[in-house]
């Protein structure tokens, strides 16, 4: 076993496209984070192989912060404790659809439900016509790949350095933001077809590196563009920057917990 650094931060997104949320902890699960990104909007006009409506159409998605309504609820499965009490490695069960209510604040400062009819028009504001938008829940995490992406922030403050700009990391949308004991950027590459584990028991496979689009361009506070973010993404790096992983083994991860490869 190989310590290859610690957990910096954690994050999870409600909403798929808009802010995320820091978490001192979460529940990393097979489908991917507890909570993250369990609802999203669909739009008539989206490819079927990616019918989501997100940022790339309206870059002011990033600006609306989504939160569970029931946040103590939220933090881990409801029967963790007991599920791993047993130590057979039981599978705990989700938390009631109820619980899992999230209420939006919109950059206006007005909060609704996410199912509020209202939110899909503030969305559509500024954006040009024949978006039909849908809401939609899964306990699966709609993510665009794999369920839990990763990035170093030795990576972030690299691209930083050859954009000519300091970066924000939330522009990056990972899940966990890794701080190396060493400066190298890009270092997560090699951990492709490695096994990590972080903390005491989560055990995640990377799986391939992460592909960028033109989400990494948009501020997170603002919603502004700086197309060079990706330009030196695709120049230098073949258009990847982080990885993604999947589960092999459940488990709760905090900020702090250790990185280490096993293989």
């Amino acid at each position: 076993m190989q310590v290859v650094g610690h957990v910096a931060s954690l994050w999870r997104y409600p909403v798929k496209s808009m802010r995320g949320e820091e978490l001192r902890e979460v529940f990393a699960g097979f489908p991917g984070l507890y909570g993250d990104r369990a609802f999203a909007f669909v739009s008539s006009s989206a490819r079927k192989g990616f019918p989501y409506f997100t940022a790339r159409e309206q870059n002011q998605m990033l600006r609306f912060r989504a939160v569970y309504r029931h946040e103590e609820r939220m933090a881990l499965p409801p029967n963790l404790a007991e599920a791993e009490a047993i130590g057979t490695g039981l599978t705990p069960r989700y938390a009631d659809p109820a619980d899992q209510m999230v209420d939006v604040q919109t950059p206006a400062g007005d909060v609704l439900a996410v199912d509020d009819p209202r939110l899909i028009e503030r969305l559509c504001e500024g954006v040009r016509a024949g978006h039909d938008l849908t809401l939609v829940r899964s306990e699966r995490a709609q993510t665009d790949c794999r369920p839990v992406s990763i990035i170093t922030l030795q990576t972030v403050r690299q691209l930083g350095e050859e954009a000519g700009a300091e970066l924000d990391p939330r522009r990056f949308r990972a899940n966990l933001y890794v701080d190396l004991a060493n400066d190298a950027g890009f270092s997560e590459d090699a951990w492709v077809g490695r096994r990590i584990q972080n903390g005491s028991r989560a055990l995640l496979a990377v799986i391939k590196r992460d592909q960028r689009c033109v989400m990494i361009t948009l501020d997170p506070e603002t919603g502004q563009a700086n197309p060079e973010v990706m330009r030196r993404v695709a120049k230098g790096h073949d258009g990847a920057a982080g990885v993604y992983a999947a589960v092999l083994i459940e488990g709760v991860i905090r900020p702090g917990d250790s990185v280490a490869l096993l293989d």
